[in-house]
């Protein structure tokens, strides 16, 4: 199937398609007309990708994922490394969680010392 294909049937762009073989997570051939082409397979992978970046990981975090990404990343064995990057990238989140509640909390203070209600 040509990039745009995979595009519509994943629901990503062809430029983050192009991104996502720039960076070895998917393979294509050339078509004779210099058109990308890729395989069935590619559906899986792209949507595991995709999966994975919408759960908060970065694609330097999904290529630890590559042995799992072409079956069902979420029912499948994971290697241990990838559950390291996942937790890490958890901690992460977490950190920038609490950074912003405590920023929210500040600003609900001060705006309660100058007589406004916080929400």
């Amino acid at each position: 199937m040509r990039i745009g294909e995979l595009a519509e049937a994943t629901g990503a762009t062809p430029r983050a398609l192009r991104h996502y073989e720039q960076e070895g997570l998917i393979i294509s051939e050339r078509a004779a007309n210099g058109y990308r082409e890729y395989d069935t397979g590619a559906l899986v992978r792209v949507r595991n990708i995709r999966h994975l970046l919408d759960a908060g990981l970065t694609l330097d975090d999904v290529r630890v994922f590559l042995p799992c990404l072409d079956g069902d990343v979420t029912a499948g064995p994971v290697p241990a490394k990838a559950v390291r990057v996942a937790l890490d990238r958890l901690a992460v989140i977490d950190a920038r969680i609490a950074a912003q509640v405590a920023v929210r909390d500040r600003l609900a203070a001060a705006l309660s010392e100058v007589g406004s209600t916080a929400p």
